[in-house]
């Protein structure tokens, strides 16, 4: 079977669920166009992107491994959709630095299934990384061009997705360490979120509310310039993500 056929099938067998997963990438692009127009308030935020992770798990793109019951299923499968979302809007604090990652880890993720004859993810996981590489020269150095919370909620969005689809353990290759595999490549932008709401939480501030704790500004505190902190970010992303599909 060819590379086409492959894809084709793929859309044949899961088009309720590939539709789901369309509505859903328009109704995130729509909540982050709605914040940036109107700076929507956290509690109206959430409840959007939670009715978008709602939606995913209910389509059947749910985390299984290692979660036999249903219903736990079903809340890991939306606490990881709305981690990897808020981690990328998080990220997007310098220029170039949440489509950069987001390009990193799209062609990741495409690797991986690639590798594993997953042909329709592999496509969307190019198509993906070549948009935002498409885009990072209106963006890094210089921004000519923002990403706004609408580029950086379906980035977060696409990636959760991908990184759920792909059968990462089976019985003809039972390896178990190989569902770290979306964690690792995500290494960067969930290592930023985890440290950044710990310290905010440390200070009795409210975790959604912006400073200059991320992983970027630590690095520019450091004495590098942005542009060099954007880079070393995209090298340990790079780096880590490879050494996560050996």
């Amino acid at each position: 079977m060819s590379a086409a056929s492959a894809i084709l099938y793929g859309l044949r067998r899961r088009a309720v669920e590939l539709a789901v997963l369309a509505l859903g990438a328009v109704g995130i692009t729509v909540l982050g166009w709605l914040d940036d127009r109107h700076e929507l308030k956290s509690l109206p935020k959430f409840a959007g992107q939670l009715a978008v992770a709602l939606g995913v798990a209910g389509a059947g793109a749910r985390i299984t491994l290692f979660v036999p019951n249903v219903f736990f299923s079903y809340a890991v499968t939306v606490l990881w959709i709305l981690t990897v979302i808020n981690a990328f809007n998080f990220m997007d604090n310098m220029n170039g630095l949440c489509a950069g990652l987001g390009a990193i880890g799209a062609f990741l993720f495409a690797t991986v299934a690639a590798v594993r004859g997953e042909y329709l993810i592999t496509a969307t996981g190019l198509l993906m990384s070549g948009a935002l590489l498409g885009f990072l020269p209106w963006n890094f150095p210089r921004a000519r061009a923002f990403l706004g919370d609408s580029g950086s909620h379906l980035t977060g969005y696409l990636l959760a997705v991908m990184a759920i689809l792909p059968h990462y353990y089976t019985r003809e290759e039972p390896r178990r360490l190989a569902v770290l595999s979306p964690l690792l490549i995500l290494a960067v932008p969930l290592i930023d979120l985890a440290q950044v709401v710990m310290v905010r939480l440390t200070r009795r501030k409210p975790f959604w509310i912006g400073d200059t704790n991320h992983l970027s500004h630590r690095l520019v505190q450091a004495g590098l310039n942005k542009t060099d902190a954007v880079l070393v970010l995209w090298l340990g992303a790079l780096l880590i993500g490879v050494w996560s599909t050996l």
